[in-house]
C-alpha cells in the first residue's frame, strides 16, 4: 500500500502529460540539450539543428521562454544579440530528457537527440 500524494493537476491534465506537451516537438528537445552547454544564439542554434527554419526554431524558444523553460537575455553590445539559457526550471527538465534517452537506448529506438 502506497502512502504517497496523488499527482496534482491543473485544468484536469495529468502534470506528466502537461510537461510532455511542453517538450514535445521537432527542435525542442534538441533546443534543451544544446543548451545544456551554455547559452545559445539564435543564428547559431540555427547551423547546429540541420534542416531547422526560422520559424519553428523561433517558436520553440518563445515557447520556452514563455513557459520559463529559458530565459531570454539581450546583450546591448555592438553588435546587438540575444542569448537564450536554461532557468532553473529548464536545467530540471534535463534528467527527465537524459531518462528519455536511456530509456530509448533501452529498446532499441533510434535516439536522435543525443549531442554526445
Amino acid at each position: 500500500m502506497s502512502t504517497s500524494k496523488p499527482l496534482q493537476t491543473t485544468n484536469n491534465n495529468c502534470l506528466a502529460e502537461e510537461t510532455l506537451k511542453l517538450i514535445a516537438g521537432k527542435w525542442k528537445p534538441m533546443i534543451l540539450r544544446l543548451a545544456t552547454g551554455g547559452p545559445l544564439r539564435f543564428n547559431t542554434l540555427l547551423k547546429q539543428l540541420p534542416g531547422s527554419n526560422k520559424e519553428s526554431v523561433s517558436r520553440a524558444l518563445k515557447d520556452f521562454e514563455e513557459a520559463g523553460v529559458l530565459v531570454k537575455k539581450i546583450i546591448r553590445l555592438k553588435p546587438l544579440h540575444i542569448e537564450y539559457s536554461l532557468s532553473e526550471k529548464g536545467s530540471a527538465i534535463i534528467p527527465i530528457l537524459k531518462t528519455m534517452e536511456g530509456l530509448s537506448e533501452d529498446t532499441g529506438l533510434n535516439n536522435a537527440c543525443s549531442t554526445k
